[in-house]
């Protein structure tokens, strides 16, 4: 349940719109709902203004169906992460307003564009091409969360000059994530050059000696650059979420969706 359907619903109850039966019965599940395998927590969306998301990796179609099932009702905009396309493809079929982002394997539905209530820009950026699905789930998630997103692929530290030629839209984002593999170096060189807060995903791209994205973490964390802040392997999700967050200090959540 959104703030803004809360406040409807108090307001019909004092309007005499709605009974307080039913309004009782309507918030019954406020907090959250117990299914046999799963606690879902519709108290999210008041509580930090977005709905709770649902990790689809290690959950059956049936699992995920069920939970979709509860929370479509009371929910604008849902996002499963980690839904292989075997499993995504009968829910797209079987729920209305779904969309399905193979590279990303995000399955999203949104019953409505949500309003754009972030303060800035998002921009999503690649070291390499490799790196794309990471960052395709970085930015449907803000998008997702009402931010303006733009993306910016394939311009790694190789080829620096390709990234320079984008200087000035890389100057004017707001948040700034970049999803790298390899050495994971490029999010130092972008967090050189601007002040903005720059979200770096090491990604499991690379070589032998990278261990699956260990590498980059690691030199990630170690960064010079002093506006960095480094999230999971291949977390594309956690940067997006987190930018989001950025984007909206200073928003009224209860305004936000």
């Amino acid at each position: 349940m959104t703030p803004q359907d809360l406040t409807r619903l108090l307001s019909q109850v004092a309007d005499g719109r709605t009974t307080v039966t039913d309004a009782e019965k309507q918030l019954s599940d406020l907090t959250f709902e117990s299914l046999e395998y799963a606690r879902i927590d519709h108290h999210r969306s008041l509580r930090k203004g977005f709905p709770e998301v649902i990790f689809g990796l290690g959950k059956t179609r049936e699992q995920i169906a069920g939970i979709l099932e509860k929370m479509v009702p009371r929910e604008n905009v849902i996002l499963v992460t980690r839904i292989d396309p075997a499993t995504a493809d009968p829910l797209v079929a079987h729920f209305e307003n779904a969309a399905y982002f193979p590279d990303a394997r995000l399955l999203r539905i949104q019953k409505t564009a949500p309003d754009i209530t972030g303060t800035g820009t998002i921009l999503v950026i690649t070291a390499g091409t490799s790196d794309i699905p990471v960052a395709e789930e970085a930015a449907l998630t803000a998008r997702a969360m009402g931010n303006r997103v733009d993306t910016l692929f394939d311009v790694g530290v190789a080829g620096i000059h390709r990234l320079f030629a984008h200087k000035e839209m890389i100057r004017q984002a707001g948040v700034i994530i970049v999803a790298a593999g390899m050495e994971g170096a490029l999010p130092s060189v972008v967090a050189g050059m601007v002040g903005a807060p720059v979200i770096a995903v090491p990604t499991s791209i690379g070589y032998g000696t990278s261990f699956g994205g260990m590498t980059a973490l690691l030199g990630m964390l170690n960064s010079c650059a002093s506006n960095i802040a480094v999230v999971n392997i291949d977390n594309g999700f956690g940067a997006g979420y987190m930018a989001s967050s950025i984007n909206h200090v200073g928003v009224d959540k209860n305004n936000a969706l």
